[in-house]
C-alpha cells in the first residue's frame, strides 16, 4: 500500500478508548490486512476532511489505547477537534468509526473441511525466540475473535512458564502420554488453561508442556501405539481441532520423532488450500541460524520424500534483530530477505518490552500491547492467516 508519508517519521499518540471500539478495530484490520496504525491514520485523515459532522461515538469508560501517526498529523488533529468544539478522545474515536465504516468486514471464507489451521514454530537452533514468538503470533490471532489454542510443546517448557503456568506433573495425564496412548481416562481438554489479559481474553487457551515430554523421542521410537510415529501429534490433537480456529505449536529445536510429529501436523491435508496451515521459521540475524535451517530444510524434505506429503514453509521472523550490531547482522538480515521462497514475515526489533514481558509472566500483547513488537506479532498473524 502507498502512503503519502515517511511511514519511519511517526509520532507515539495515546488516547482513551472503549475496549469494544478498539477489538473492533483490530479485528477489520487483520481482516483487511492493514496495520493498525494505517488505519488509525486513513481515518484520521477521512475524518478531517469529512463534511458533514459526524456522530458522537460513546467513549464511557474509555482505557489507554496507543499508536503512531505521521509526524505532523496529531497537531492538526487537535485543531480541527478544537474548531468542531469535541475532545481530542472524540476526534481519535469518530475518526476510528469512520475508518470501520469505510472498510466493512469482507465476506466470510468458506467454512473449512479440515478443523483448525495449523502453525508450528521452529527451528534446529535454541534461543532464536521460537517461544516469544509462537506465544505472540498465538495472542495476535486470538485477539482478532478467533478461537486459539497454544501448544508447548517443548520439553524446556519455556513457553509454560513464561505464562506463569507450571509445568504438568510427571506422572499427570499430558500431551505426551495421550501421544504414547497412556491415558486411560480423561480428555486433553481437560488440561487447557485459558490465558487471561489484554483483548484476546476468552479466545486463547494454553495447552502446558509436562517434565516426562524428555522421553517422548525415545518412548515413540519402540511405542507399539502409534504404528506410523510421525501421525502421533496429529492423532492426539484431532479431538480439538474442531473447537479452535487456530493451533501454533512452539515446537522443541531437535531432530528427533518429535520434531518429525510436529511437521507432519503442519502438512497440507487432503482439501486445505495451499499454506493454509505451514512451518514458521523464527531466526536470527547470523550464520548459525542459517546452519540450523539448512538441518532443518534438509529434515522437512526427508520427511516429504519419505512420506510423500506437502508442507508449507510459511515464511522467516528475523527475531531480536538490532542494526547496531553491526556488519553481521545487516549482512546477514540482506541474506534472509534475498532468499524470497519461503519470505521473511517480518522482522522482530531486539527491545526490553518482550523481556520485561517474560519477567512478569505476562503474555506480550496485555504487557506492552502498543509496543513494536506487538505490532510485528499482528503483521506475522495477518500474514499467515490471510
Amino acid at each position: 500500500m502507498t502512503v503519502p508519508y515517511d511511514p519511519n517519521d511517526r509520532e507515539k499518540v495515546v488516547a482513551k478508548l472503549p475496549s469494544e471500539l478498539r477489538k473492533e478495530l483490530k479485528v477489520r484490520a487483520a481482516e483487511v490486512d492493514t496495520d493498525i496504525q494505517d488505519a488509525v491514520t486513513q481515518g484520521v485523515e477521512a475524518w478531517r476532511k469529512a463534511k458533514s459532522v459526524r456522530p458522537i461515538v460513546d467513549t464511557a469508560g474509555g482505557t489507554s489505547f496507543a499508536t503512531y501517526l505521521p509526524t505532523g498529523l496529531y497537531d492538526k488533529l487537535r485543531k480541527v477537534c478544537k474548531s468542531r468544539g469535541i475532545s481530542y478522545n472524540q476526534g481519535i474515536a469518530q475518526s476510528i468509526r469512520l475508518w470501520l465504516d469505510e472498510h466493512p468486514s469482507p465476506r466470510p471464507k468458506p467454512q473449512r473441511v479440515t478443523g483448525a489451521r495449523r502453525f508450528i514454530f521452529g527451528n534446529q537452533k535454541g534461543g532464536v525466540g521460537k517461544t516469544s514468538v509462537s506465544a505472540g503470533v498465538a495472542q495476535a490471532l486470538a485477539e482478532t475473535g478467533h478461537r486459539t489454542l497454544l501448544v508447548d510443546f517443548d520439553p524446556q517448557g519455556h513457553l509454560t512458564k513464561q505464562l506463569g503456568h507450571p509445568l504438568i506433573d510427571i506422572d499427570a495425564p499430558s500431551l505426551a502420554k495421550h501421544m504414547l496412548g497412556e491415558v486411560k481416562d480423561g480428555t486433553l481438554t481437560d488440561l487447557l488453561i485459558p490465558i487471561k489479559g489484554g483483548d484476546f481474553e476468552d479466545h486463547l487457551w494454553l495447552l502446558p508442556a509436562c517434565k516426562d515430554a524428555f522421553l517422548l523421542d525415545a518412548k515413540l521410537a519402540t511405542s507399539r501405539f502409534v504404528r506410523i510415529k510421525e501421525t502421533a501429534l496429529e492423532k492426539a490433537l484431532e479431538p480439538l481441532e474442531h473447537d479452535f480456529d487456530f493451533i501454533v505449536v512452539d515446537c522443541p529445536p531437535s531432530l528427533g520423532y518429535s520434531m518429525d510429529t510436529a511437521i507432519y501436523y503442519c502438512r497440507t491435508r487432503e482439501g486445505e488450500e495451499d499454506s493454509t496451515s505451514g512451518i514458521v521459521i523464527p531466526v536470527l540475524s547470523e550464520d548459525s541460524s542459517a546452519d540450523a535451517y539448512d538441518m532443518l530444510e534438509e529434515q522437512i524434505e526427508d520427511l516429504i520424500e519419505d512420506i510423500e506429503v506437502v508442507i508449507a514453509q510459511l515464511g522467516f521472523v528475523v527475531n531480536m534483530y538490532d542494526s547496531r550490531k553491526g556488519y553481521v547482522a545487516t549482512s546477514s538480515l540482506e541474506e534472509w530477505q534475498k532468499i524470497g521462497d519461503p519470505p521473511v514475515l517480518a522482522v522482530v526489533p531486539e527491545l526490553k518490552d518482550q523481556r520485561e514481558a517474560v519477567r512478569m509472566k505476562e503474555p506480550l500483547l496485555a504487557y506492552a500491547p502498543y509496543c513494536e513488537q506487538a505490532e510485528a506479532m499482528r503483521a506475522i498473524a495477518r500474514r499467515i492467516s490471510g
